[in-house]
């Protein structure tokens, strides 16, 4: 089945939808700064009849429709925040925000629950369900902070589900897995201290930068001999800063990087590991380490159920699934959502059958943009997902 066929119940909501995801491109928002954002949701729900609860989490909204006898509820997850990055490519919607970009299409994520809403509004229901709209995703625990504030308190859900737009699959393709389908992500920050001094006189300083450098190198050797080679972990070392002259020693070196894993012993090994060779660098160079280390979002992990119901929900619209290969290493703080509830998580093709000169964007890019084609995809999986969560024994 083509798209266009599967997007034909939601047609006459294209337009507005496709427009709202231009506007909300053009005016990107960071984590819990999304106030415009918030403001355009919540009009939009109230203009449905849903009772709407706004900061939530900060800049957070949920929308409630509530219709028929059943007794079951369902939440149903978007988010909404840019990133602090510069947009290169040139659409008439490009950002008007300088340094900020809706780089992982959260704008489409955003219209497409919006989207839902009117959808089901109009088609009617049978027991509660929660649309969640949810700031600062990238990086900042968002979902986390929902949590914290009475989410799942305030709003029962039997179950919960999201989505993301997957630049790697093709239109009309999603992919899910049952257990693991997004890695944990750690940060790490470590911080050596020399006495600095001349460059020429390299005996009278404990070195911070060489210190440094031997930590890299020994960082980078721990997924390959802490870890199980049957498990499957990443660790980067993604910045260093330090010294600003040609002829001196710089007295502090920084390193920072991340640690990407699904399982929590072996991420336990790793940071155990990390600290432990920090202090011996730190020992044998005779400089001085301070290691902060930030396990700032847990895997996600789909329940098995709600995975399957995810997977026969996009079957059932006329979209080609497959159970994913293997888990991403990217991260999501939908994770938090799902620590808390039984629920599932979807990658959603978006790729385009004749990509640009230069491949399909991958999320983040500064060129990346949201493809519009994939809305009424999202709508019709985020509608049914919803009625078959309600109707689940």
């Amino acid at each position: 089945m083509r798209w266009n066929q599967i997007a034909e119940p939601v047609a006459d909501l294209l337009p507005d939808l496709i427009a709202l995801r231009r506007d909300l491109h053009a005016n990107p928002e960071l984590g819990y700064e999304e106030h415009r954002t918030a403001g355009i949701v919540a009009q939009s729900l109230r203009m449905l009849g849903l009772t709407v609860h706004e900061g939530i989490g900060g800049t957070g909204v949920v929308g409630t429709l509530r219709a028929g006898n059943g007794k079951r509820s369902v939440g149903l997850r978007a988010d909404m925040d840019a990133l602090p990055m510069v947009e290169l490519g040139r659409p008439p919607y490009v950002s008007h925000v300088p340094g900020k970009h809706h780089g992982c299409g959260h704008d489409g994520h955003t219209s497409m629950l919006v989207g839902a809403a009117r959808q089901l509004a109009r088609s009617g229901i049978d027991g509660t369900v929660h649309f969640i709209f949810q700031p600062a995703e990238e990086g900042k625990g968002g979902a986390r902070r929902m949590i914290e504030e009475g989410l799942f308190e305030r709003f029962p859900c039997d179950s919960v589900y999201a989505l993301h737009n997957w630049p790697d699959l093709p239109l009309g393709h999603a992919q899910t897995l049952p257990g693991a389908i997004m890695a944990a992500a750690d940060r790490f920050d470590i911080v050596l201290r020399g006495r600095g001094g001349h460059a020429a006189q390299p005996h009278h300083t404990a070195d911070a930068i060489l210190a440094a450098s031997q930590l890299v190198s020994q960082l980078h050797t721990i997924v390959a001999r802490r870890i199980d080679p049957a498990e499957s972990a990443v660790l980067s070392v993604t910045r260093i800063e330090g010294g600003h002259s040609h002829n001196v020693l710089p007295a502090e070196v920084q390193i920072t990087g991340t640690v990407r894993s699904f399982d929590m012993e072996a991420q336990s090994r790793i940071e155990t590991a990390l600290r432990a060779m920090a202090h011996g660098v730190a020992t044998a160079s005779g400089t001085e380490v301070e290691v902060h280390y930030d396990r700032y979002y847990p895997a996600t992990v789909n329940s098995p159920e709600e995975a399957a119901v995810a997977a026969d929900a996009a079957r059932a619209i006329g979209l080609e699934v497959r159970m994913a290969p293997r888990a991403a290493f990217t991260s999501e703080d939908f994770a938090f959502m799902l620590q808390q509830r039984p629920g599932a998580y979807l990658w959603l093709g978006q790729g385009r059958a004749e990509p640009g000169p230069d491949g399909e964007r991958p999320l983040h890019h500064p060129c990346y943009d949201f493809n519009d084609d994939a809305l009424p995809l999202g709508v019709r999986w985020f509608c049914e997902v919803a009625r078959r969560a309600l109707a689940a024994a």
